[in-house]
């Protein structure tokens, strides 16, 4: 699996938490910046991450900012992106295994490294389930077609 890794200033201590798990669970990440926490833009860094995964570059994102709410609005306006804000255990693991997110957005005002550390690897081991929810995301994929060029 490869894994894009982004964030802003907000969540630059986070990004760097999240990105030693993916190491240690020897998933091959790209990492996108930001590198401090001097204050940048997180459209920028959303954009970086969001098409890589969007071009099939990547397989899947993770973004960080101060709450994941900026970095989720800009990721999702990406032809294929499904980013969730996970806050919690059950959200994390519904992001995956009901809406098959493709990027995951976490808070580093919001969740202590522990616990943005169980989210990413909550979010990492579910497995989609399909089913019914097959039918949603083509719902979802029509929209894409229609509203994203």
């Amino acid at each position: 699996m490869k894994i894009a890794l982004a964030t802003d200033h907000g969540g630059f201590p986070l990004k760097e938490t999240i990105k030693k798990l993916l190491l240690e669970l020897h998933v091959d990440t790209t990492d996108y910046g930001s590198e401090g926490a001097e204050s940048v833009d997180y459209p920028d860094y959303a954009i970086a991450v969001a098409e890589q995964v969007s071009e099939g570059k990547v397989d899947a994102g993770v973004l960080v900012c101060g709450t994941g709410i900026g970095m989720a609005i800009v990721a999702n306006k990406f032809k294929g992106i499904r980013a969730a804000v996970v806050n919690d255990p059950y959200t994390a693991r519904m992001a995956k295994e009901h809406n098959n997110a493709n990027i995951v957005c976490l808070g580093g005002r919001v969740n202590d490294p522990e616990k943005a550390r169980e989210l990413v690897k909550i979010w990492l081991t579910t497995r989609y389930e399909g089913g019914r929810h097959d039918r949603r995301l083509q719902k979802i994929s029509e929209i894409d077609k229609k509203n994203l060029k």
